[in-house]
C-alpha cells in the first residue's frame, strides 16, 4: 500500500467513524429536546412509568439524550461517554419497553423497540472500543 492509499483509507475511515457517531445518537437528540423543552411532560411520564425519582430520571434522560449526544458527536470524552450510554440504553430498554409485563397489542411494538435498544449498545460497546477517530476533540 503507498502512501496516498493509506492516507485515502485513513481520511474514508475517519469520516466514517464521525458519520456513525452522528447516526448512533440521531435518535437520542430528536428524543431529547422535546424532553427538554417539555421537562414537566417528560417528569409526568416518568412517574407513569413507576420510575422512582421521577424528576431525577426526567433530568438525567435530559442530560443523556442531550448532553451526550453533543458529546458523542463532538467526540469528547467518547469512550466513557459511550459505555454510560450503553447502560443508560439497557436502563430504557429494561424501563421504557417492558414487553414481558405486556399483553395484547402492546408486546410487540414493546418487544421491538427492547431489541433495538439492544442493537443500539452494540454500537456504543463498538464506539467505546474503536473511539471516536481523528476528527473529533478527543484527538485534538
Amino acid at each position: 500500500m503507498n502512501n496516498l492509499q493509506y492516507f485515502e483509507l485513513k481520511s474514508a475511515r475517519s469520516i466514517l467513524l464521525l458519520l456513525a457517531r452522528v447516526l448512533l445518537v440521531a435518535l437520542f437528540l430528536i428524543s431529547g429536546i422535546p424532553k427538554l423543552m417539555g421537562f414537566e411532560g417528560t417528569v409526568g411520564y416518568m412517574q407513569s412509568l413507576h420510575t422512582p425519582l421521577p424528576v431525577v430520571a426526567a433530568a438525567i434522560a435530559v442530560a443523556m439524550e442531550v448532553g451526550g449526544s453533543l458529546l458523542i458527536v463532538l467526540g469528547f470524552f467518547t469512550r466513557p461517554v459511550a459505555l454510560i450510554f450503553a447502560l443508560y440504553t439497557l436502563g430504557t430498554a429494561i424501563i421504557g419497553h417492558a414487553y414481558w409485563n405486556m399483553t395484547g397489542d402492546a408486546v410487540h411494538p414493546n418487544m421491538i423497540n427492547f431489541y433495538k435498544n439492544i442493537s443500539i449498545i452494540g454500537g456504543f460497546i463498538l464506539l467505546a472500543f474503536t473511539g471516536p477517530g481523528t476528527i473529533s476533540l478527543d484527538k485534538k
